[in-house]
């Protein structure tokens, strides 16, 4: 018999890999096993395959690398037959998720795990309120409970009968209280360029960043953090730019955060951790060019970034597909460098939406270890 209950943990990027080992922390007395990055395996975690093989996005991105995933689909479902854990929680990475828990109800060994008592729970409720809202059920058909970052998420989920809990974000854990925002005077000239944490994010702004800092008035001071899995791609690619940024590891973006005048970032988590610091930014995304017209037809909201859409004004301008090019990066980052006011009040705006972050001071991870034990 064993001593310690088992959770079968899968986490597909960064951000999920730092909130899976905030959680595993939380719950010494349980047994981890599954996928996980850097941050999972400090905590205990031996990965059963390198995460970054889950980290692709975009409909076209995630086709070209099919024949990866599916076999990672097929080795994941087969350690969870072998494991026999008491829960299975999966971290964002939904349609990889979905896939292997699909795959686990269509098996006789998997059914049979189910009918002995297997859950499966799932963090990060997806944006229905912005698309494709008909994945509310089939979140309620595929998960036994979710973990959601906002309140107003949760009857979305809460009308198919899915028990739906509001957690806060966790990228709150790792800075409110944690850091001071540095006053930033008009002589700071450090800009931050945030390429993202996937290859193929990275692959696609870095040549507009290359682009844009060539064109700034002299004095500005680049810094890019970076990744373990693209930290070599983008040394290698600035080896060749008249102007070079400095590289820093991605563990060290906080401190770069308190001293930053203003960032250019890719749309994703980083966008999160640049308001919650108060760090004025221009949001910049390429996709596949045909990933690019659908989701254009299928949002249904303004924005992409998540300070936007809670505050609904256009705080951080966003530039998307063709839109993301230095000509256009350029042109916000003179209008908000060059007006004192208009600065001040982005600065203003990000700090008004401080408390929409977390409801209270408990830490992301533990408020869903406690709902884990339940």
């Amino acid at each position: 018999m064993r001593n310690k209950k088992t959770i079968f943990i899968i986490a597909g990027e960064v951000s999920g890999d730092v909130l899976g080992a905030g959680i595993m922390r939380s719950m010494p007395d349980y047994k981890f096993v599954g996928i996980g990055g850097q941050n999972m395996c400090d905590a205990g975690l031996k990965s059963i395959f390198p995460m970054s093989d889950l980290a692709v996005m975009g409909l076209f991105e995630v086709l070209a690398h099919a024949k990866t995933l599916k076999k990672r689909i097929n080795q994941t479902v087969q350690s969870i037959l072998n494991v026999k854990p008491d829960l299975v929680l999966t971290i964002d990475s939904p349609g990889f998720a979905r896939a292997v828990i699909a795959k686990l109800k269509n098996s006789k060994s998997g059914q049979d795990l189910i009918a002995r008592g297997l859950k499966f729970h799932h963090v990060v409720a997806p944006q229905v309120w912005a698309w494709r809202p008909g994945r509310a059920k089939k979140y309620a058909a595929t998960f036994d409970k979710l973990y959601a970052f906002f309140d107003f998420e949760i009857p979305y989920f809460t009308k198919y009968g899915l028990d739906t809990v509001s957690v806060g974000h966790p990228v709150s854990d790792n800075i409110m209280g944690k850091y001071t925002i540095k006053k930033t005077g008009r002589g700071d000239k450090i800009v931050a360029l945030m390429p993202g944490s996937r290859m193929s994010e990275v692959k696609k702004l870095m040549p507009i960043f290359r682009d844009f800092i060539a064109k700034v008035p002299h004095g500005y001071k680049f810094i890019i953090p970076v990744v373990e899995t693209t930290d070599k791609y983008v040394r290698e690619c600035i080896s060749g730019w008249k102007i070079k940024p400095e590289i820093i590891s991605a563990g060290a973006r906080y401190e770069l955060y308190e001293k930053t005048f203003i960032a250019v970032a890719a749309s994703g988590t980083v966008s999160v951790e640049l308001a919650m610091m108060h760090v004025p930014a221009i949001i910049v995304y390429r996709m596949n060019w045909l990933t690019t017209i659908i989701a254009r037809i299928l949002v249904h909201t303004r924005w992409v970034s998540l300070v936007n859409i809670l505050l609904h004004k256009s705080v951080y301008p966003e530039l998307l597909g063709k839109s993301a090019n230095s000509k256009n990066i350029l042109k916000y980052f003179n209008k908000i460098t060059g007006n004192a006011d208009l600065y001040k009040q982005i600065v203003s705006d990000l700090k008004s939406a401080d408390v929409l972050w977390r409801p209270d001071l408990e830490s992301v991870g533990a408020r869903i270890a406690s709902e884990l034990r339940k």
